[in-house]
């Protein structure tokens, strides 16, 4: 039956095609604009590691002076060098990593090329396997290379492309002026978005282009970039050992998101500690968030995205009040043609069925001019200057959920209409014929 009633639709569309135009004009106008917002929100507010997310914590302490403090008060959003590195000596988690932005200078030391700069990110040896860094070749660095301050360098596929001309460059030197790097891996295509295990250069920027041991980086004296935020004298040199400023991230990865309370016992036992050995003075304060409350908390999707999404909802429920009009105006023109169904012996139900099915098939036709409007719609966002604009593409699933919305929207805007089809009597309407 829903075939006959399918086909019934497309004889009604062609004989009332200004009304049908005008419904599927009215479904596709909602459907594109909340889709290109839907996209977005969808690409911001996206897992950027499934499957693991909930094991990942950023770690906070507060080891700043009383100068300023306020009960209450978030602590230091970044850790200082002496703490992160002595809570990575503990190794209270499965896998842990300090890590910070910088940028190098890479010269290809080749004929036509000219020495650039070039993002990198300084990080201890879990890194890689804390946040599932593919690689294309080779493999990242070790622990005890970590310890020896080994030069050594993994880099990125397009740094791979321009210095050394593809290809696997695993054991060939890469020159950080004025200093020479064996390359032990290359990174396969890999973008998280947002990118999250950095707060501080680009949430939604491409990974760097050259990474290297911390300590290396240290040892080296490589310009880091990023909040660097201090409280006391640090006699010229903010990431000595015991400078009081703060400027390292600290990533834990636990077995188990259940662990995490124990782990915070862990941070505030240790700042306890240090307020006993005189070097915080604040009262324990500690955080310890994971992926997904970490983006929450400093609001990665940002508030002109939520606002622009809830606008588009408001603007689809008036274009479907608006088809809802429509097909009323349509069924109940046709009250003579569904009397005489009922009185043939077409049930109620029957009617309602044939009305939802042609409201469906509206809504279908509605999706496809919608996911036009749709990607025309992202097309406009990508041309703004905002960091996030390159990243709105429609990916399956909002593909797939374009039709299913436009579908839904329709069956619901056909409810009321379809319920008040069944209701006509059909001996009224055979009277008036």
């Amino acid at each position: 039956m829903l075939g006959y009633y399918f086909n019934l639709a497309l004889r009604s569309f062609k004989r009332n095609k200004a009304l049908t135009a005008l419904m599927v004009l009215a479904i596709a106008l909602g459907i594109g604009a909340s889709m290109t917002t839907l996209t977005v929100f969808h690409v911001l507010s996206g897992d950027p590691i499934p499957g693991k997310s909930d094991r990942l914590f950023y770690v906070q302490l507060d080891p700043a002076s009383m100068q300023g403090y306020q009960p209450g008060d978030e602590p230091e959003t970044q850790l200082t060098r002496f703490d992160a590195e002595a809570l990575l000596r503990d190794k209270r988690g499965l896998r842990q990593t300090m890590a910070s932005g910088g940028n190098v200078v890479v010269d290809p030391q080749r004929e036509g090329q000219t020495p650039y700069l070039v993002d990198a990110r300084y990080a201890s040896a879990d890194f890689f396997p804390m946040f599932e860094v593919p690689l294309l070749f080779g493999r990242s660095w070790t622990k005890a290379e970590d310890d020896a301050h080994a030069r050594v360098a993994v880099i990125d596929r397009e740094t791979n492309e321009k210095v050394f001309g593809g290809g696997d460059s695993t054991g060939k030197t890469l020159r950080i002026a004025p200093y020479d790097f064996q390359v032990i891996g290359v990174i396969d295509t890999w973008r998280p978005v947002p990118k999250f295990y950095d707060l501080y250069t680009g949430r939604y920027g491409s990974p760097e282009g050259v990474f290297l041991p911390i300590a290396t980086a240290l040892d080296l004296k490589f310009g880091t970039q990023g909040n660097t935020n201090c409280w006391g004298d640090s006699q010229g040199d903010s990431h000595s050992l015991n400078a009081p400023c703060a400027w390292v991230q600290y990533w834990v990865e636990l077995q188990s998101a259940s662990q995490a309370g124990d782990y915070r016992n862990y941070l505030t036992n240790y700042s306890d500690q240090q307020r006993k050995a005189g070097r915080f003075e604040r009262p324990t304060n500690v955080r310890l968030r994971n992926v997904m409350e970490l983006l929450e908390f400093n609001k990665f999707v940002p508030g002109d995205v939520r606002l622009q999404l809830w606008l588009a909802i408001g603007f689809l429920l008036v274009c479907l009040i608006n088809t809802i009009g429509l097909l009323l105006a349509k069924f109940l023109r046709r009250s003579g043609e569904i009397g005489v169904r009922r009185a043939l012996g077409a049930s109620r139900a029957e009617i309602f069925k044939q009305c939802l099915v042609e409201a469906g098939t509206v809504g279908l036709a509605g999706g496809v001019l919608g996911l036009g409007l749709a990607l025309f719609g992202l097309w406009a966002v990508r041309q703004q200057p905002a960091s996030y604009a390159e990243l709105a593409h429609l990916d399956g699933s909002m593909l797939l959920l374009t039709f299913v919305l436009a579908l839904v929207a329709s069956l619901l805007a056909g409810l009321l209409p379809a319920w008040r089809a069944m209701q006509i009597t059909p001996a009224v309407q055979l009277k008036t014929q």
